[in-house]
């Protein structure tokens, strides 16, 4: 797939157009999002991304665009899974309600820069060595076995990462929030607001699960172009899922073994991909292995009828055995108050 460079920064003008206009409607108003809102703008993001892969059939073919559709579809499932850490970062630093979505917007801005850095060092790796997908299959496949063993429980604490760390040293940080304001002067003297530590915690724990979803996607397409925007179009709107599922959450027991079954088959791809392109010496003496390859329609059913499946069993399990949850167990409605 041959990308033009006019393609790229067209595509990096709108993302950014995009990202100004949410900037400006959420600094002019600043407010707690309903779910009335977050589903017309979760629909709004879902449209864009179906619009741009009809564009990538009409122009491409419909193997770059199924490979597009599939690299979209698991980066926004192995997001969610990020959710419940947002959750919990937003409880933990009481993020009040008018300004999470302002701290998501930024905290995941931040997280597709450095996604960004990460898909242009994968596609370079991966052009230059066909053992690199031995790699990320390993990293796929022991995320799988950890996400199998994790099952239904999750951390309900978070502790902060040498960045944040290291930013608490060399710059004070005040007790309360001082609106939406990143950096205040107190006396003379600059001051951190727990406003910036929550974005860049957002960020930075972002670049973790990137290290299984970048090399999940390039199971599915080799394209850095079609893994960026896939990328792309997931972020950002991941952050308005974070209040449409509100208390779902919860409820979506299994999630983590249907993750676990998409990170283990992508492994599996990926090393029948690395054995068709072998160099390596020591396996069938530095020629290709005739392996059968799996296509992207047998991925993109794979993905799709595992998340289904995963979707169905979790709520038909939460039904049963989970009591319902009330309008403040919502993540809007749990830090709703500021520091104080």
């Amino acid at each position: 797939m041959t990308v033009p460079a006019w393609l790229w920064f067209a595509t990096i003008g709108g993302l950014v157009a995009i990202i100004l206009a949410d900037l400006f409607l959420v600094d002019h108003k600043p407010h707690a999002v309903t779910v009335p809102e977050a589903t017309r703008w979760v629909l709004f993001y879902v449209a864009l991304a179906m619009v741009f892969g009809a564009g990538l059939w009409l122009f491409a073919g419909g193997t770059y665009a199924g490979e597009f559709f599939a690299g979209y579809i698991t980066e926004y499932s192995l997001s969610v899974d990020n959710l419940f850490v947002f959750v919990i970062i937003m409880a933990t630093f009481k993020v009040p309600a008018i300004h999470q979505h302002r701290v998501l917007l930024i905290g995941i801005v931040i997280a597709l820069i450095m996604r960004g850095i990460f898909i242009a060092i994968g596609a370079a790796a991966i052009a230059r060595f066909s053992w690199v997908f031995y790699v990320f299959a390993a990293v796929l496949i022991y995320t799988a076995v950890n996400l199998a063993r994790q099952g239904t429980a999750h951390d309900e604490e978070y502790t902060e990462n040498r960045v944040l760390r290291l930013l608490r040293r060399m710059v004070p940080v005040t007790e309360d929030y001082h609106g939406a304001k990143s950096f205040v002067k107190i006396d003379g003297k600059r001051w951190a607001t727990p406003m910036i530590i929550v974005m860049l915690a957002i960020g930075s724990t972002d670049l973790l699960f990137a290290l299984d979803s970048i090399p999940a996607i390039f199971g599915l397409t080799q394209e850095a172009y079609l893994v960026f925007t896939a990328n792309a179009f997931a972020l950002m709107g991941l952050r308005q899922l974070y209040f449409l599922l509100g208390g779902l959450l919860e409820r979506l027991i299994y999630l983590s073994y249907g993750l676990a079954i998409l990170l283990a088959f992508i492994g599996v791809k990926l090393v029948l991909h690395a054995l068709h392109e072998n160099s390596l010496p020591f396996i069938n003496g530095g020629r290709p292995v005739p392996v059968p390859e799996v296509d992207i329609v047998v991925s993109l059913s794979v993905i799709v009828g595992v998340l289904i499946i995963t979707t169905i069993a979790s709520l038909i399990k939460a039904r049963r055995g989970l009591p319902a949850r009330t309008d403040a167990d919502r993540p809007g409605a749990r830090a709703s108050e500021g520091r104080g």
